[in-house]
């Protein structure tokens, strides 16, 4: 086999998505050949085919980001795989630990399926620096889940917030990310509690929630208040943007953390001055994270048996219908099968 298929933009716009037959690429110089196995789709991996989000892309374009497969083979020079292994990629590959790249002016940008090419294909050649191994717990399916959602839930809470043991961690969602940070937040040994839509309480419950607070009640803040015993949550993952960054602020405790993730309700960010400053808390803006980040969520996913949470999965030429399913706001993650 020479050929393969891979979605391609040549304009923005949903409705120039296109999946082609390519030739397979071969390896180059520090390069592994992957054949990917599956692709966790991200509201990003939408929102750049959609509008750009302003990104240098060169067309033709491949999206997404989050890739899980089997190295098949290896270019000059290369040390870090063998062929059949398994791999995942890394969301942002010139980030390999410690602080982002960039600059105070201009931040670093960087990521697949975005400055670089996406992984939309069913054969990837890139630099092995851009790959770790993937966890020998899980499916290629789940494995694939962890480059964005997990690494930015492990990000927050671990590396940033540094959760600790009898920690409460509010949570005020039910996607990807959110449902990362509750099996994470519980394998650490905190309370969590999960804010969601009606009709979700009882499957939070079953990944380990201690309480789950429905926000289509007028009183939902109330709610968390009485739980905490006005105490508030000494970690707030922020996953939805704009004005909610408000009330995380209201709901932390004194001392506590906000890790500021998610722009759902918009890029503009807005709280109250007087409990930031009163009940001095930290917000930490969190944007995935490094690749020994990633690689310290393999172990972890591997040691503590976590599991990923996956709403739905797609074959590869249903990659319209899945981006629909996003756009609805899944339980989870919606995984693209690379095979089928």
């Amino acid at each position: 086999m020479t050929n393969m298929r891979r979605w391609e933009i040549d304009a923005i716009g949903l409705d120039h998505l296109q999946l082609r037959d390519r030739p397979i690429p071969t390896p180059g110089k520090g390069e592994i050949l992957v054949r990917a196995a599956a692709v966790a789709l991200n509201y990003r991996d939408k929102m750049v085919v959609e509008s750009g989000r302003g990104l240098p892309l060169r067309f033709p374009f491949t999206p997404g980001s989050d890739l899980a497969g089997e190295v098949v083979a290896l270019g000059e020079e290369t040390s870090r795989f063998a062929v059949g292994e398994w791999v995942v990629s890394t969301p942002t590959p010139d980030w390999i630990d410690g602080l982002r790249p960039g600059t105070a002016r201009t931040p670093a940008y960087q990521t697949l399926g975005g400055f670089y090419p996406g992984v939309l294909a069913e054969y990837v050649a890139m630099p092995e620096l851009w790959f770790v191994k993937a966890p020998a717990s899980l499916e290629p399916w789940q494995a694939a889940t962890l480059p964005v959602a997990g690494l930015t839930a492990w990000s927050a809470l671990v590396e940033g917030a540094g959760v600790r043991a009898g920690d409460t961690v509010l949570i005020p969602s039910t996607g990807g990310v959110a449902l990362f940070g509750l099996q994470i937040a519980k394998a650490s040994g905190a309370e969590v509690i999960v804010c969601g839509q009606p009709g979700t309480g009882a499957r939070v419950r079953a990944l380990g929630a201690d309480h789950f607070v429905d926000t289509d009640a007028e009183d939902w803040m109330e709610t968390v208040y009485r739980i905490t015993g006005d105490r508030g949550a000494d970690i707030v993952l922020e996953v939805i943007g704009g004005a909610h960054l408000g009330k995380s602020v209201e709901l932390a405790a004194v001392g506590g953390h906000v890790c500021q993730i998610g722009a759902l309700d918009g890029f503009e960010f807005s709280s109250p001055a007087m409990p930031l400053m009163l009940k001095n808390i930290t917000i930490h803006g969190i944007g995935t994270g490094s690749r020994r980040g990633l690689e310290r969520l393999v172990r972890a996913v591997d040691r503590a048996g976590i599991r990923p949470v996956v709403d739905a999965r797609y074959p590869l030429a249903e990659l319209p219908a899945a981006f629909e399913h996003l756009a609805r706001g899944p339980f989870g993650k919606v995984v693209i099968d690379m095979m089928q």
